[in-house]
Formats: structure tokens, sequence, C-alpha cells
């Protein structure tokens, strides 16, 4: 045989886990800011904050913001916010809810919140995080083992603490993204498995043509994270997904450097060449078909680390990623035929 597809590919494969590797030691977790909120139930300014304030600060921020909130109900409660306040040199007759104390800065009512909260938490970000506020008043009201301000994980709050963030934007296409996570580790463990054994479906005649239009929608998938990532302009997220929280995160850039949607656009553009000299260029079949599966196949792999990282590490999910994660890993298993009969081609041209 003229190549030895087993070594080849174990070879490709520790490549592949030796970048993933350096790129998950070398990224920073996202830094979160904390803050706790004394509300009320029927009370009108409460109200206000939570429908008309908290949306748009989770929806720009997601799991950078943490908002952990204190109903107050009885008389025992009232007290204990009055002793909270007057920790604060905060009086009776000033003390109100919502009562928010984000670092060592407390806001009273819906004007003040509404106004002071999203500098606050962008000036505490831009700082690197800041924590629950280390008042001792706090201290038996706050989470009994709070997470570190900059680890991007949910604290672990006692029964009367509620974390605002609705559930259906917590759990927002996670699952959704979990999947998609399964089918690429699927298609990788298929390819290897085809690659070891020498053997793969095969393909219909028009699906090699099937290719290029997967590749233009991912061009266009990817131009418009790129744009989306230089431009710092917001994203078009629809009903799945929170896409601003993922793409303002750490992860969105390659190094700090790069963003991950020019090195996608990059990907795709190189795998559109590999099929034009396939198609075109019959001297450059043999390697355009083999350069095509690498691409393809480094491709999943970082996609598929990128897609952990969305529900279990930055705690938002991009549809646009995913659609991407979806587009590359079709484009893996529609290469991976015409590369396997390269790798098994003998000298004497059979297979």
């Amino acid at each position: 045989m003229r190549f030895k597809p087993a070594l080849s590919l174990i070879l490709c494969l520790l490549s592949a886990i030796f970048f993933v590797s350096t790129v998950s030691a070398q990224t920073p977790n996202p830094p979160v800011v904390r803050a706790v909120m004394f509300w009320m139930d029927g009370c009108p300014h409460c109200e206000e904050v939570i429908e008309s304030v908290l949306p748009p600060l989770r929806e720009q921020y997601g799991a950078q913001f943490n908002l952990l909130m204190i109903e107050v109900k009885g008389v025992e409660d009232v007290d204990m916010l009055y002793r909270v306040a007057a920790s604060y040199e905060i009086s009776k007759e000033q003390t109100g809810v919502p009562f928010v104390i984000i670092g060592e800065r407390v806001l009273i009512g819906s004007t003040q919140v509404s106004e002071q909260l999203p500098a606050l938490i962008k000036g505490h970000l831009n700082q690197g995080g800041v924590d629950f506020s280390a008042n001792p008043a706090l201290a038996d009201l706050l989470p009994a083992q709070p997470s570190s301000p900059d680890d991007g994980s949910p604290a672990q709050v006692n029964p009367i603490l509620v974390d605002t963030a609705p559930a259906q934007i917590r759990d927002n296409g996670f699952t959704l993204a979990i999947i998609i996570m399964v089918g690429m580790g699927l298609a990788l463990l298929y390819s290897a498995i085809a690659f070891v054994i020498g053997k793969t479906f095969s393909l219909p005649n028009w699906a090699d043509w099937f290719i290029p239009i997967l590749i233009v929608i991912g061009i266009g998938v990817a131009g418009y994270l790129s744009y989306v990532e230089t431009q710092s302009v917001e994203a078009m997220c629809g009903p799945v997904g929170d896409c601003n929280t993922v793409q303002q995160s750490p992860y969105a850039k390659l190094f700090g450097i790069l963003p991950v949607g020019v090195l996608g656009l990059l990907g795709y553009l190189g795998m559109l060449a590999a099929w034009l000299a396939r198609k075109y260029l019959p001297k450059f079949e043999e390697p355009a078909d083999i350069g095509f599966f690498g691409l393809a196949f480094f491709a999943v792999v970082f996609s598929l680390y990128l897609t952990y990282l969305e529900p279990f590490v930055i705690r938002a999910v991009c549809i646009w990623c995913l659609t991407s994660a979806v587009i590359v890993t079709l484009l893996l298993l529609l290469g991976l035929p015409p590369a396997l009969r390269r790798f098994y081609i003998t000298d004497e041209g059979e297979e």
C-alpha cells in the first residue's frame, strides 16, 4: 500500500488532541460579576426591575452576571434587610426594595438599579469580575461555598437564594448542543473505524455537488461571525441560545488574537479550494482528497471542543456556532470515502 492508514490516523488524532489541549490550557476563564438583590412579591418597583432591567443584562452577559435574589416575605426577613442596610449606614427610612448589593455599592429602588447597574456590571467585568460582597452582615445569606469570581461556574445557593437566570434562558439550546456534540463524536469515531478497516459507505453521484453547497452556507455563517467578532456588534441570535454571550467570551478568539469566526472562514475557503482542485485539476486530485478530509477532520475536532465550552463553561449557546458544527460534520462524512480510497490505493492502482 502507498499509505499506512492506521498510523496516519493515529498521528492525526494525536495532533488534534495536542492542539485542543494547548488551546484549553492557554484560554482564560471569563470574569464573573456576582451581586445580591432583595425583593418583595407585589412590589411594583421590583417587578419593573425583574421584567425590564434584568432580562437585557442576562441576554448581554449570560453566565458572566450571576445575580442571587433574596425574597423578603415576613417580619424576620424585613428585620434582616434592615440589619444589612444598617451595615452600610443606611437608615430604616432610606431602606427599600429592590435593594441591590454589587461589590461594595448599594442601589435602592428601580431608578438607581436601572440607571447604575449596567455600568457597574461592565466596569467590574473590565476589572476582572467581582465576588459577592464581603460584608459580614451578608455572611449567613450568601452561598455556603461560593465559587471564585473568575471560574465561570454558578454559585451553590442556600434555599432562600434564587438564581435569577430563567430556566428557559439557562437551558436554552443546551440539549441541542449536547446532541450535536454526540453526533460529532460519533462521526469522528466512525471515521477512525473506517480508516482502520479500510471500508466506508459509498456516495451517490449527486453527493459530491452537495459539498460546495454546504461550504457556501458555511462561508456565510463564518463570515457573519467574523463580522460580529471583528466589528464588536451584537449578533442576531434568534429564539435559540445567547450568541452574544458566546461571542463576547474569551473563547471567541484563538490565543486571544485570532477570532474563531475568521479561523472558520479560512477553513471553509481551504475546503472549497481543495474541492475545486479535485474537480478541475486532475494532477492534484489525490492530495486534494486527502487535504479536504484533513481540513474537515480538524474542523470537527475543534468544533467539538468549542461546542463543549458553550453549555459547560460559557453557559450559553450560539446557534450560528452549532450550525457551523453540523456543516463541518457533514463535510467530514462526505469527504471520507474519497480520502479513504486514496489511502488504500496500491502502487498498481488497485484498491
